[in-house]
């Protein structure tokens, strides 16, 4: 099954067989063996071209799950170890990787010395996928995680702020109503990302017009636009100091109460690993708690 995982992940024999520390032979002896246990193929191989079959594509989301409830297993074995050693997979979605993360990892080297984190950057959908099916241990992204299979706990609110063309901001009189003009000229983040939908529901009942000229998948190209007056966008506040930091820019606040958004972390509530999760939870509070604007478990 780890050999089934690992090449439908990259649907290249060499490739898997290298990544599960087989040869190549080997690997394909294991498919072949299972093909004929369960007796229906499961790869197409042709032309150079691996591709799932339907039954491997209905099997695949089975087998993730199996995997992970062993590594749980593994892991509730080992419960004597500290918290945060050994390898960790961690997904952050894109508008808050880049923030996040120069400030996290510092302090993850300094304070657990024997951790091995793996990161990966995707947008919230495919981040639930991942970590529900055990091909990542947990994620960060914004409320709410909709997903039955997760167990999440806040670690923060995080304030938005408009940014708006220096040239403008004198028009633009702060603090922003969310009924303003101003949001007119919104630009979002293309679809996936959940900033957009947070967007749309700060925006009231100014619909915006600008946002369907762009599809950004960056919150600082968005900024780069801004700066060249083609629009304003969001800012949340852990990005505030990025964005100041670009000529052409005014970060504005929002009319109280200031629109928000609530970073979380999830994890698999059957994944035994509490105190990682606890120990991640408190370093991230404390170094993004915004004078103890944090979350509860849920």
């Amino acid at each position: 099954m780890q050999y089934f995982q690992k090449l439908a992940d990259v649907l290249h024999f060499g490739r898997a067989a290298a990544a599960c520390g087989v040869t190549q032979p080997a690997l394909s002896a294991q498919i072949a063996e299972m093909e004929a246990q369960l007796g229906f193929q499961l790869f197409e191989r042709g032309g150079g071209v691996v591709r799932l079959t339907q039954e491997a594509r209905e099997l695949r989301p089975r087998i993730e799950r199996i995997l992970a409830e062993v590594e749980d297993l593994e892991q509730m074995a080992r419960r004597d170890r500290n918290a945060l050693e050994d390898r960790f997979r961690l997904g952050i979605i894109p508008t808050v990787a880049p923030f996040l993360l120069p400030r996290l990892l510092p302090r993850l080297r300094q304070d657990f010395p024997a951790l091995r984190l793996e990161l990966r950057e995707a947008v919230t959908d495919t981040l639930i996928e991942e970590t529900s099916g055990g091909r990542l241990d947990g994620m960060i992204a914004g409320a709410p995680i909709e997903s039955a299979q997760l167990k999440c706990e806040l670690l923060f609110e995080d304030r938005f702020y408009l940014a708006v063309p220096e040239a403008e901001a004198e028009r633009i009189a702060p603090p922003v109503a969310q009924e303003s003009m101003a949001l007119e000229r919104l630009m979002l983040l293309e679809d996936g990302h959940c900033m957009r939908n947070q967007a749309l529901a700060i925006c009231g009942m100014v619909k915006p017009v600008t946002m369907a000229s762009f599809g950004a998948t960056s919150l600082m190209t968005l900024v780069q636009l801004v700066a060249h007056g083609f629009g304003v966008t969001l800012i949340p506040e852990m990005a505030r100091a990025s964005a100041e930091a670009q000529q052409g820019v005014r970060i504005l606040p929002f009319a109280e109460p200031a629109p928000s958004r609530t970073i979380c972390l999830a994890w698999r509530r059957t994944n035994p690993r509490e105190a990682d999760f606890s120990a991640l939870s408190k370093t991230v509070k404390d170094l993004f708690g915004y004078g103890g604007r944090t979350g509860r478990p849920s």
